[in-house]
């Protein structure tokens, strides 16, 4: 997959309205990946503008969102979701902010294309909401190809469900034996 725009843009977190410096990947899949540091290891946040993103705002847009200490308003990124949150970013510079506010609405508006070299032609890709691609190369008989891009949040829910069923068996289990001096006194 191709990276569109990668740099370090301050994020607002939800909760405490506190300002983080992240790594920042834009995807050409629409994805818009936070990361604590610029190795790619430790995936933060994850957005998909595609399905997610209404609108994205830059500058004196913003409206009241106040930026992070010694950088001005006009360096200020919204990005506004479908679910009526924002993410709120802010780059080092405007011109920054102006770039990133461009790439991100090129990348929400515009579908994915890859390369076809039986026909040196490009097909527009749509991905639906398991972030599939199906592509047909040529026209003819030939193979189909699949390609998979895996959320590295898929199941996490299921391995939390089975720590705890592990920790309640493993409760339960230990509790007979807690009893068990009572019963020889």
């Amino acid at each position: 997959m191709a990276l569109l725009k990668s740099g370090w843009l301050w994020r607002q977190t939800s909760v405490l309205k506190r300002w983080k410096l992240n790594w920042c990947d834009l995807w050409i899949d629409g994805s818009l990946c936070f990361y604590k540091t610029d190795n790619r290891r430790e995936l933060e946040h994850r957005i998909s503008l595609k399905t997610a993103c209404v609108d994205v705002r830059s500058g004196l847009e913003c409206g009241d969102v106040t930026p992070p200490e010694s950088n001005p308003r006009e360096n200020r990124i919204v990005v506004q979701l479908k679910d009526g949150s924002t993410v709120n970013l802010c780059a080092n510079s405007e011109d920054e902010s102006i770039a990133w506010k461009l790439t991100l609405l090129e990348t929400r508006r515009n579908p994915v294309f890859t390369y076809d070299p039986y026909d040196d032609s490009y097909q527009a890709i749509p991905i639906n909401r398991y972030h599939t691609v199906y592509i047909t190369p040529g026209a003819g008989p030939g193979t189909h190809q699949v390609v998979v891009q895996r959320d590295p949040f898929d199941g996490v829910m299921e391995s939390v469900a089975l720590g705890l069923l592990a920790g309640m068996a493993a409760g339960t289990a230990m509790r007979s034996f807690l009893w068990m001096p009572f019963f020889f006194c």
